[in-house]
């Protein structure tokens, strides 16, 4: 069972790329906790059951939270002052709010199997309840950032909006706004 959560990721500089390497991670941590579950039943929790479920928990203990911080606090706001530009689908904002409004419940979601991934991670073999459920929610939302808000998100943002965005996704995780910034700049 692959997880592959090690792709290169873009720089802050390319903020809205940076946010669909994200979502190709999660996509990812999705994908395998799908087969998780087959892989539980036949297998128990073996070696290579313990480690995804170890690098599930890694990502969505402690990227996942931040992601969403990215999009509620940086990306949201300054695309809700597009919601009524000409170029802007007239549904901006009332996506940008469901999406926000649906980070909680993917968490609450999240916080309900993290323990059971624990336990697989330690070795015992429990079922992941609920698992289904919150991997399809993850996907529909996953669906429209993809599909709709980040296309947007794309064709409407200033340079000065991206590097401001990217100046405070760096600052999230500690790092430099020195590297927030393209080389040439």
């Amino acid at each position: 069972m692959k997880l592959q959560l090690h792709e290169p990721a873009p720089g802050f500089h390319h903020p809205i790329e940076l946010l669909r390497a994200c979502h190709r991670r999660i996509t990812n941590c999705l994908d395998a906790l799908e087969r998780l579950s087959g892989h539980l039943e036949q297998h128990g929790a073996d070696a290579e059951a313990q480690s995804a479920a170890r690098r599930v928990l890694a990502y969505f203990e402690q990227a996942a939270p931040q992601h969403h911080a990215d999009e509620d606090q940086d990306l949201f706001p300054i695309l809700h002052a597009y919601r009524d530009h000409p170029e802007a689908h007239p549904q901006l904002g009332e996506w940008m709010d469901r999406l926000s409004a649906e980070h909680p419940r993917l968490e609450a979601g999240w916080d309900a199997l993290e323990p059971a991934l624990q336990n697989i991670a330690a070795g015992h073999a429990d079922p992941l309840e609920g698992a289904t459920d919150w991997i399809q929610c993850y996907r529909t939302h996953l669906e429209l950032e993809e599909q709709a808000v980040l296309p947007l998100a794309d064709h409407l943002l200033s340079a000065e909006e991206r590097a401001l965005i990217g100046r405070s996704m760096a600052r999230r995780r500690g790092i430099p706004d020195a590297y927030a910034k393209p080389a040439d700049e």
